[in-house]
């Protein structure tokens, strides 16, 4: 074992295994046993699901201004983002709604169709409370806290054509998301780097080692196998080297952990490793007070968030009309501005779709207008689009998900409830 102190801290868990080795950020394997199979190239590529999840509730008014709604300005006096042509204004997308001035960056993909919008998207299920709201919408269950799994790892789980490998569900961060809690197969990885892809010799060579050494030839059983195939894992990702992969096409991320987390998800995909679905979470988007307008901190940011989009998207290039980007967010704010110049959580936000067969240039959703007599409770702009006829439609017609009633159970809707979002 040398100088590595590794003991005997592999534990099954769930049906999981936990590889925890000299204070470096864990990888955690969601499953026992995987068969292994990597894809040969280009030929074997399938299309890729990312997503982000914008927590602690986005103004969607914010992010995409309805400023054709004259009940918008009347109740944010202080917040409101000026109309499109006026200093500091919103970028116009369609005569009635215009983009934050600091998403300047996501426009090209807009007019260029592979931006779609949906706007006053949310849960059928009124909550307040992040932890609630996230947990519902990650379970794909609104109103039942009893669900066990998510509807990604739900998905994951029916789908009758899929690449046998670790790297099919992959969520960026040191564990898994609610949505990727279950039965198949997922990764929760905090660095490509931790494992010694760029150090051979170094302190990745030393923990496989260890390992090998530790359970090689000697252990049986459940435990043999999850280390076994947790070697695969680091071995595929050690021989694949996504981190070595620079941004292409001139891409520059902005710094900070959504930038690292997007750039290092793009290296997965150009790694041809059979990653599907990933996942990516962003947080402060709580602005209880002091939120801004043009600038100020929630500008700041929705110019990272879209800044790092926009770089995603121009590192894959042409494989982005295999990959969709979809955001999404617990609920969203209150129509009117709150006594500290911010707005307190809300019920209906507005959700992006980014590249693949988005059909973009279009902010889609029925809008219900901010008139007061039409506001959920008095004071929210209303969800007029259920969070899943959003994303079944994506898993359908994306992915190819030959059925919702396993991901979404209890969900009784339909085709014609879809909104349009992907052609």
């Amino acid at each position: 074992m040398g100088n590595t102190s590794i003991d005997r801290r592999v534990f099954v868990k769930a049906g999981g295994l936990a590889l925890v080795s000299l204070g470096l950020d864990p990888i955690f394997l969601t499953r026992a046993a995987y068969a292994v199979r990597r894809g040969d190239g280009p030929a074997d590529r399938k299309k890729t699901l990312i997503c982000v999840f914008q927590r602690g509730a986005v103004d969607g008014l914010t992010m995409v201004v309805p400023h054709g709604d004259r009940f918008y300005y009347a109740d944010r006096p202080g917040i409101a983002v000026p109309r499109p042509g006026q200093g500091g204004g919103a970028l116009e997308l369609d005569g009635h709604f215009g983009l934050h001035p600091a998403l300047a960056g996501l426009l090209p993909y807009y007019r260029d169709g592979s931006l779609a919008i949906v706007h006053a998207v949310g849960s059928p299920t009124p909550s307040r409370s992040h932890f609630d709201a996230q947990d519902f919408m990650e379970s794909g269950t609104p109103g039942v806290k009893s669900t066990r799994d998510g509807w990604l790892n739900r998905y994951m789980a029916h789908a009758d054509d899929h690449e046998d490998t670790p790297f099919r569900g992959v969520a960026m961060g040191s564990q898994l998301p609610r949505a990727l809690l279950g039965t198949a197969a997922a990764l929760a990885i905090q660095d490509l780097r931790t494992f010694g892809i760029r150090a051979p010799g170094g302190a990745g060579d030393r923990i496989t080692a260890a390992f090998e050494e530790l359970y090689g030839g000697s252990a049986s059983g459940m435990v043999a196998s999850s280390a076994e195939e947790g070697f695969e894992a680091i071995r595929m990702l050690r021989s694949a080297n996504p981190a070595g992969r620079d941004p292409g096409n001139g891409a520059r991320y902005p710094g900070g952990e959504f930038g690292s987390q997007m750039r290092q998800l793009a290296q997965l995909i150009k790694s041809d490793i059979g990653l599907e679905i990933g996942f990516a979470s962003v947080g402060g988007w709580d602005t209880h007070a002091n939120q801004g307008a043009s600038q100020g901190q929630l500008a700041t940011r929705l110019r990272q968030f879209g800044d790092t989009l926009a770089a995603f998207a121009r590192d894959l290039g042409p494989r982005m009309a295999d990959v969709v980007v979809l955001t999404m967010s617990e609920f969203g704010r209150t129509v009117a501005e709150n006594g500290n110049r911010g707005t307190d959580h809300g019920r209906a936000t507005a959700m992006l779709v980014l590249g693949g067969n988005a059909n973009g240039g279009k902010v889609l959703g029925r809008w219900p207008t901010l008139d007061p007599e039409r506001r959920a409770d008095g004071r929210d702009l209303a969800v007029t689009t259920d969070f899943r006829d959003l994303f079944g439609e994506i898993l359908v017609k994306h992915l190819g998900a030959a059925s919702l009633a396993q991901v979404f159970p209890g969900y009784g809707g339909s085709v014609d409830r879809w909104v349009g979002a992907m052609r």
